[in-house]
């Protein structure tokens, strides 16, 4: 999903090539909205599809106006060993995962750029940092978020920009559906609305990098610098474990 946020208290909101219950979902937030004086426009567009995001955005701008805030939000999941993965599946997850964010970005970046103001924000995950069984794919997408994330930061500086800001948000499982069965020894299974709560309050402070939960933050350090024979024992402590429509849950070592 990408949410932009335009003026006049306007949500924008669209969801990547959704089954009916996900269509549902996307009212039901946008109802949400109008229920706090909020405007909402819901658009169902499939984010794999680069010409389904230009002409949504197109129509964005022509009917709504310009963007003030734009959250890269999309993303799929296969979870299953790399040999498995087939040709499509790899395609479809940069397709989504990160392609839409250089689309949807190439869209309403130059109105930002033209008033100086502006904020783009990146969902990623913890797996933009490091990598798990069964999510090769996946996490090598969330890297290029990451990526993505970073070089947007340091270029809009580069050119002046200071009006407009990045946060990127990179959270462990989060109880969504997105993945079922979701488990860790070391790491909680976060409540969406914590996850919600860190990602506003870091928007609003222009936070550049979001870890939830924090102490991700010295994993990821430690990481740098232990040798891999440890790396490789936290990650067997860790016995992380998920299941998606296509794998069933197993421990991950």
């Amino acid at each position: 999903m990408f949410m932009v946020d335009v003026p006049a208290h306007s949500t924008f909101i669209t969801l990547p090539q959704v089954a009916k219950w996900q269509q549902d979902g996307i009212e039901e937030t946008a109802e949400q909205c109008r229920q706090l004086g909020a405007k909402a426009f819901t658009y169902v567009v499939d984010c794999s599809k680069r010409s389904e995001i230009y002409a949504a955005a197109e129509k964005v701008k022509t009917t709504i106006g310009d963007v003030d805030i734009l959250i890269n939000n999309a993303g799929v999941v296969f979870g299953v060993e790399f040999l498995q993965l087939q040709d499509h599946q790899i395609e479809k997850t940069f397709e989504v995962n990160i392609l839409a964010h250089f689309w949807t970005t190439k869209s309403f970046l130059p109105a930002m750029m033209k008033k100086n103001c502006g904020h783009i924000a990146t969902v990623a995950s913890v797996c933009g940092h490091v990598g798990l069984t069964y999510l090769v794919d996946y996490c090598a997408s969330k890297f290029g978020a990451v990526g993505f994330h970073e070089c947007m930061t340091v270029e809009l500086a580069s050119l002046g920009k200071d009006g407009i800001k990045t946060t990127c948000l990179c959270p462990v499982f989060i109880n969504t559906g997105f993945v079922q069965n979701p488990s860790t020894r070391l790491w909680p299974v976060l409540k969406t609305e914590q996850v919600v709560k860190s990602f506003v309050d870091g928007i609003l402070t222009n936070k550049k990098m979001i870890l939830v939960p924090s102490s991700v933050k010295s994993y990821l350090i430690l990481s740098k610098f232990l040798p891999q024979r440890v790396i490789s024992k936290l990650n067997k402590m860790q016995d992380v474990q998920f299941s998606t429509t296509l794998r069933s849950a197993t421990k991950m070592d």
